[in-house]
């Protein structure tokens, strides 16, 4: 049974089959952490730590290079909370071309005995457009861009994708409607509303500045559901008083953008639903048991992915430095020990590479010096013996 730790709340419906795998919160040397936007980036780690799973996309609480250099597996849970994220960014696009959350306000401050005479008079200043033949410029089409853009030409909108990135599997979920831009200019140029839906990294941080927002059409309407520092919120103030930009809306608050009547903020709710928070938790506890159980690597935030079935008795996996001749090194000791290589995977992301070997013998008195060895050669930040739970 395996060690997890979990934090801030995890939905614990979503971990009810794992339980007897599981033993949850019950030790202070955990196999694995399962979170949510728990802060991690000053954290201790402990030494049994082996893996951390971020239920949810964003993983900027946790230290990657710390964690790397401690030997811990890094993952996140994209896709878990795409639909509630996508319905979110729907009802801003319907609030912002009916200007809902302006007329709902007016309701509210507004009553008496003469108030439908009155609004009959007054509601002009609410008159808004249908999205029906509008275009919508969607900036990033993963997990969740390909729901808005599946989404937007459902309700009869234009849709125009931009994704330099753009892999097999999300292409498959873009309607076929929609049209590829070349470039993020060509993207803006005619789009009536614009959402942002990449992951934050240092080319997407300030993606939308001023020279993006001077490439919109006057008049456009803005949305940010993706994270905060993708768009320039000083830029977007500029572009909204000089009247080029229409609306902003962002699930991310800073003090600069607040108390304006063009700007609407959500508090940070685009995955806080039930559904996404359970498919969050299961997806995270799948993630952790296939990571302790085969070494396999899906959706490493810090390794390659390395998905290998695991047909051998034993499985060696040695996460280290991408430099020359680590995989050399290791295959000698192996060989130097006598152990024979049935398979061999090897991979790298960056700076960092994980090797996979699989053997079929090994003598079990022999295995904490094999791995104390292994662990030795510099550059190693962490190997690990399995043993196939299913042989």
């Amino acid at each position: 049974m395996y060690q997890v730790k979990t934090y801030n709340a995890i939905a614990q419906a979503g971990l009810d089959r794992f339980t007897a795998d599981f033993a949850l919160n019950q030790s202070d040397q955990p196999d694995a952490y399962l979170i949510r936007s728990v802060n991690l980036r000053d954290a201790e780690f402990p030494a049994s730590l082996k893996v951390i799973v971020r239920c949810g996309a964003g993983y900027n609480n946790i230290p990657l290079h710390r964690a790397t250099e401690a030997g811990i597996a890094v993952f996140n849970t994209p896709g878990s909370n795409a639909n509630a994220v996508k319905e979110l960014v729907v009802g801003m696009l319907v609030i912002a071309s009916r200007s809902l959350y302006s007329a709902v306000t007016y309701a509210e401050h507004n009553s008496g005995a003469d108030i439908s005479t009155r609004t009959e008079k007054e509601k002009t200043q609410f008159n808004g457009t249908e999205l029906v033949g509008k275009t919508l410029a969607v900036i990033g089409v993963g997990h969740v861009g390909a729901k808005v853009a599946a989404a937007a030409s459902a309700l009869g909108m234009k849709v125009i994708g931009y994704d330099p990135y753009l892999s097999a599997d999300s292409a498959w979920h873009i309607p076929t409607a929609a049209i590829r831009a070349q470039t993020l200019a060509e993207a803006l140029k005619d789009a009536d509303y614009v959402t942002v839906h990449t992951p934050k990294n240092e080319e997407t941080t300030g993606l939308i500045g001023e020279k993006a927002l001077n490439e919109m059409k006057p008049g456009a309407v803005l949305l940010n559901f993706a994270r905060l520092g993708i768009v320039d919120n000083a830029a977007v103030l500029k572009a909204l008083d000089g009247g080029r930009l229409k609306r902003y809306l962002t699930d991310f608050g800073e003090d600069s953008i607040l108390d304006r009547p063009d700007i609407l903020v959500t508090p940070h709710i685009g995955g806080s639903t039930a559904q996404a928070e359970d498919n969050g938790a299961v997806q995270g506890a799948e993630t952790v048991m296939q990571f302790l159980e085969t070494g396999n690597v899906v959706n490493s935030v810090n390794l390659p992915h390395l998905d290998v079935p695991f047909t051998t008795r034993f499985r060696l996996t040695v996460m280290h430095q991408n430099i020359p001749n680590m995989v050399g090194q290791i295959t000698t000791l192996l060989a130097n020990e006598g152990i024979n290589i049935e398979g061999m995977s090897n991979a790298a992301l960056a700076k960092t590479a994980y090797t996979v070997i699989d053997i079929d013998a090994l003598n079990q008195a022999d295995a904490a010096a094999l791995l104390t060895k292994l662990n030795a050669i510099p550059a190693v930040y962490r190997t690990r013996l399995l043993n196939n739970p299913r042989l």
